[in-house]
């Protein structure tokens, strides 16, 4: 199975980013251990700051299942929810941190209503638990 970990804006900083939020790995580093876990899948990795390149990388359709935490943008990008809808794979919305203990802002998710799961506040084992899910 391929699968496409996609992962929005400022989550190139993991490791360094807020730590007491996001932990202090790097999402290389973890990735690295996820190909390990899974070897039988074949998992590759995009990352950006800018929506219109998430929804070009979206719409690439190279993958069979879909991890997806688009940082900021879960909280009001409707052109990356519309992409979302589009999309008929699996699809598993992950967020690091439990948005719901967070500022009031971050506690809607305008693309998680075209994803398939959601998972929230399991730090960075989020992106194992979602792959564990796909089938």
């Amino acid at each position: 199975m391929k699968i496409l970990i996609l992962n929005g804006p400022n989550l190139n900083l993991l490791g360094t980013r807020e730590p007491e939020i996001y932990g202090n790995i790097s999402m290389e580093d973890y990735l690295e251990k996820l190909k390990t876990e899974f070897p039988s899948h074949e998992l590759s990795y995009y990352q950006s700051n800018i929506e219109g390149e998430i929804i070009n990388r979206l719409q690439e359709d190279d993958f069979d299942a879909l991890v997806i935490n688009p940082g900021a943008y879960t909280h009001y990008s409707y052109a990356i929810s519309d992409c979302l809808k589009n999309i008929r794979k699996l699809k598993i919305e992950v967020h690091i941190s439990n948005i719901y203990k967070r500022e009031e802002f971050r506690q809607k998710s305008v693309t998680a209503a075209n994803t398939d799961a959601v998972l929230s506040g399991f730090g960075m084992d989020g992106y194992r638990l979602a792959i564990l899910s796909l089938k």
